[in-house]
């Protein structure tokens, strides 16, 4: 499979493709397959993308999206930065808009990224350590999410396109991103 990094060229083709991706949601939606078939084949994708994509070479979740902290995320990232709690949480966060429990970065991009690595990789929250999430169960319920990162994480654009050339109809199919032979 061929990978494909360029972030100009994923966010080109989030937006001509953005159709495409909702139909193939859709159609993902409707499978004849369990969640858990639909699953081993995500999983499956996704370890052979991730071996041949670099993180740091990216970061690009880093600049792009901000992560949701609860209580334990925000403590342990204050406490790696060796700070006091409400001081980390004055200086850099604000409540989450959706969940007053939970709390996100002021700033884009992430105020701890430096050369595309965490400063404080080793007390970063769930929610970093977990992106892109696609190696959770019941990938179908959670299709929302995936779309978003779509156009945001070079991972998440190779893993849907390839599921697209590995479920859909390839006829009515065309991908010029991956050189492929159907068997």
């Amino acid at each position: 499979m061929d990978i494909v990094t360029d972030l100009e060229y994923i966010k080109e083709k989030t937006l001509e493709r953005e159709e495409e991706n909702w139909e193939f949601r859709a159609f993902l939606k409707e499978l004849d397959m369990t969640p858990k078939e639909i699953d081993a084949i995500v999983h499956e994708i996704v370890d052979e993308v991730t071996s041949q994509i670099d993180c740091t070479k990216c970061a690009n979740c880093c600049n792009q999206i901000r992560p949701v902290l609860d209580k334990e995320d925000v403590s342990k990232f204050a406490l790696g930065l060796k700070m006091e709690t409400s001081e980390f949480q004055e200086r850099f966060l604000s409540q989450d808009t959706e969940n007053s429990k939970q709390y996100v970065f002021k700033e884009l991009p992430c105020p701890f990224l430096a050369n595309n690595k965490c400063s404080n990789y080793d007390c970063r929250p769930k929610d970093c350590r977990s992106y892109p999430h696609l190696h959770k169960k019941d990938f179908t319920s959670r299709l929302w999410g995936v779309i978003e990162n779509y156009g945001v994480c070079p991972i998440v654009f190779n893993v849907y396109e390839q599921l697209k050339i590995e479920l859909w109809d390839h006829d009515s199919f065309e991908n010029d991103d991956f050189d492929f032979e159907w068997e």
